[in-house]
């Protein structure tokens, strides 16, 4: 499987303002992701997350580490061109038009023009549900309206990689699914997707895999049925009783067996055992607390 982002040892600090000594802020962070996938990049506020994002796009310089785009120093210029980024503050020109901002990035990062550039234009403001905003100025979009302006610039070259920071942030719930869906409908067409969220609910119903940091150390990477499942997960058990299906908890396995023992005891029919499905947002929390990892 071919590794699109590949990052090794990167190390960050930034000086203290009034003492001037060194904080560290990136510890050994070491990740990669797949071709083709589409990954979470989880963490609290103050993780690492934005901080990670801008040194794998130069944004930011780093003391030590590797960090490789399709195979390549991710320095070379040459792989840019297929990298889309939308960050977390992006900048919109206010007195632009949603075409002219595209216009505009696109004499920036692709080689598009005349006809060729009219239609990806009106496609991508098709995609990104804004085509009958495309004589309208940027000043009169709401916030939701200007991240997706803001994805249409992402995906203005053609990008086979898409790094996103928080894109779902601030969004209501109308605007969240939107772009989500703008997301998945990208990652459908071959475009590898690595994008940061505190918004569990959303990473859960996009993501197959995870990167997760905190305090500024990768503590888990891989795919989320795998960070899923350490988290702890209850016992459902479905017994018979009188013609009636009646349902028990357990917490462990030691629990389940006593309760195992207690129905049959009792002369009573066990129908099913599974196990609690867990939510992304659970296993999240139990991972803050320490519970695992």
């Amino acid at each position: 499987v071919r590794m699109i982002i590949e990052v090794n040892n990167l190390n960050k600090s930034f000086r203290h303002p009034w003492n001037l000594s060194w904080i560290p802020v990136l510890k050994d962070v070491s990740f990669s992701i797949e071709e083709t996938s589409i990954v979470g990049f989880l963490g609290s506020n103050g993780a690492g997350k934005t901080t990670s994002i801008k040194c794998l796009l130069s944004l930011l310089s780093y003391q030590s580490g590797e960090i490789k785009f399709f195979g390549e120093d991710h320095r070379v210029r040459n792989i840019r061109k297929n990298i889309g980024y939308l960050p977390e503050r992006p900048f919109f020109y206010n007195y632009l038009t949603s075409e002219e901002f595209l216009k505009f990035y696109s004499q920036l990062s692709s080689s598009l023009k005349g006809k060729e550039l009219d239609k990806k234009i009106d496609y991508l403001l098709d995609l990104v549900g804004l085509k009958d905003a495309k004589k309208v100025y940027l000043k009169q979009f709401s916030k939701g309206m200007l991240q997706r302006v803001g994805m249409a610039q992402a995906l203005i070259h053609d990008p086979k990689l898409l790094i996103l920071d928080e894109p779902l942030s601030g969004l209501d719930p109308d605007g969240r699914r939107s772009l989500a869906s703008i997301i998945q409908d990208v990652h459908k067409e071959g475009v590898t997707v690595f994008f940061s969220s505190h918004l569990l609910d959303d990473v859960d119903r996009m993501c197959e895999g995870l990167v997760v940091i905190k305090d500024g150390s990768v503590k888990f990477s891989g795919n989320k049925s795998d960070f899923v499942a350490k988290s702890d997960r209850s016992y459902i058990i479905q017994y018979q009783e009188n013609s009636q299906i009646k349902m028990g908890k357990a917490e462990t396995l030691e629990d389940l067996q006593e309760y195992i023992d207690k129905v049959r005891s009792d002369k009573k029919e066990i129908i099913s055992i599974d196990m609690e499905k867990v939510s992304l947002d659970k296993a999240f929390k139990d991972f803050q607390k320490g519970s695992f990892l």
